[in-house]
């Protein structure tokens, strides 16, 4: 004997709506669809943080922090196919707070000889997390956003507030110095790593 037909939930649907669609029904409140914001874009807040900071459990916390902000604040988005612009400056507005509030720029370069919070990743990303956290916060916040987010010079400098020529700078010594650190991996002529 089967039971009568349960009929599926509208959230049930929700992992195959497109995201302009689950942003508004958000903004109108529904939490199911705010959690499916957040199954869908946690992985990326969470690896920007990581990033940024270099620390696995901080990196959680900023990107919980992140994701209260929206939830608080996701009215005031007034396109939903905007999300992904005002996301991220939410993101990187609560990474900058922090930096400010910790006076992280003092600590940036600070790493236990050996430890790699909750890394599981191969040694090549452990050294690259490792180089990115020798370089000064505002200089590896540009060098993630333009080589690992793909933006532009001047998308960074909106999004951070920063001069376009403070942001070219950042990059580019950013860029030097974690060539310098990761010079190991550059291969040789006869093909070798060195």
């Amino acid at each position: 004997d089967v039971g009568p037909a349960v009929a599926p939930q509208a959230h049930d649907y929700y992992p195959n709506c497109p995201e302009p669609l689950i942003v508004g029904l958000a903004r109108g409140g529904d939490k199911n669809a705010f959690a499916e914001l957040v199954q869908r874009r946690q992985s990326y807040i969470r690896n920007l943080m990581r990033r940024c900071c270099n620390d696995t459990t901080l990196a959680d916390d900023l990107a919980q922090q992140v994701f209260l902000k929206v939830w608080l604040s996701i009215r005031t988005l007034r396109k939903p196919s905007a999300f992904n612009s005002w996301l991220k400056r939410l993101a990187i507005n609560t990474w900058l707070q922090h930096v400010r509030k910790q006076d992280a720029l003092g600590r940036a370069g600070e790493l236990q000889e050996g430890h790699h919070p909750g890394r599981e990743t191969g040694a090549v990303q452990m050294d690259l997390d490792h180089a990115l956290a020798t370089l000064n916060t505002a200089e590896r916040l540009c060098v993630i956003l333009s080589y690992q987010d793909g933006m532009s010079h001047p998308e960074i400098a909106e999004l951070t507030q920063l001069p376009l020529g403070t942001v070219k700078s950042h990059i580019r010594r950013g860029a030097q110095r974690l060539q310098q650190q990761l010079s190991a991996y550059v291969e040789q002529p006869n093909g070798r790593q060195s």
